[in-house]
């Protein structure tokens, strides 16, 4: 497995925010924050890729919104946040090493954080960040490949993506938050829910046979492990101020 990561670019500080209150953001604890969680993913089994930081580019450190790699495939993203499409050259010239590419076009938007993958069922969430038109060329891309693409509805007053409000487990189970996402827009997957008072803990990363999750959210962990789910929780307290999370700061995807 490779990860893709970039290093934490020193203008995250002015980085995009959309549900949260501007916080000082400390820059060298965010970068230890981070290659501390480079190190999670190296101990699961990846081998990761590391990109340079771009002092331009505030929220470069969250690779994930700007591709979606599949085995077959790489879609380099649109972003919806105008600020950020300037993120997906260097990432897409270390994608065309593994995969072929292609790319979301005007009008869509999408950010990869919005599109949660179980098995080759695709959802993609209508929020703020991507439109109706990005899902449809997602389906011009991936149907060829036997992926379904599945559009769905979040509450875009708290949730700034899908994946703020749901991820999967493994193929057959999903960790959410309800209050941000209908589960029967799930149908056939089971589901695990978060803690009531953790409602940012539905983001975790499945890599290699654990989850990965935030360290702040520890009512969920022990809900998780009691569904025998191996967790391994990280600190990313500071890239939360920036409104990331554990998926949002790696690509994951086989050699």
């Amino acid at each position: 497995m490779i990860a893709l990561t970039r290093e934490v670019s020193p203008a995250i500080v002015r980085c995009e925010l959309t549900h949260l209150p501007r916080q000082p953001i400390d820059v060298s604890l965010t970068r230890a924050q981070h290659l501390a969680y480079e190190r999670t993913l190296e101990v699961a089994g990846c081998t990761v890729v590391r990109l340079p930081a771009d002092d331009s580019l505030p929220d470069s450190v969250f690779i994930e919104d700007v591709a979606v790699v599949f085995d077959e495939v790489a879609i380099v993203t649109r972003p919806g946040a105008a600020s950020r499409r300037l993120e997906t050259p260097a990432v897409a010239d270390s994608l065309r090493q593994h995969r072929p590419l292609c790319a979301i076009h005007d009008p869509g938007t999408l950010d990869g954080g919005d599109t949660l993958v179980v098995g080759r069922r695709v959802f993609v969430g209508l929020s703020g960040r991507t439109n109706r038109e990005a899902v449809a060329q997602m389906r011009r891309i991936l149907n060829p490949h036997g992926y379904s693409i599945e559009e769905v509805e979040v509450d875009v007053r708290g949730c700034l993506h899908l994946k703020s409000a749901v991820t999967a487990i493994d193929d057959e189970t999903l960790l959410i938050n309800r209050r941000w996402a209908d589960a029967k827009q799930f149908a056939g997957l089971a589901v695990i829910d978060v803690a009531q008072s953790e409602p940012h803990a539905a983001n975790v990363l499945r890599v290699g046979g654990s989850i990965v999750c935030a360290a702040a959210y520890p009512m969920t962990q022990q809900k998780l492990e009691a569904h025998g789910v191996r967790v391994t929780p990280v600190d990313v307290s500071e890239l939360a101020k920036a409104e990331g999370a554990v998926t949002c700061c790696s690509l994951i995807f086989k050699e």
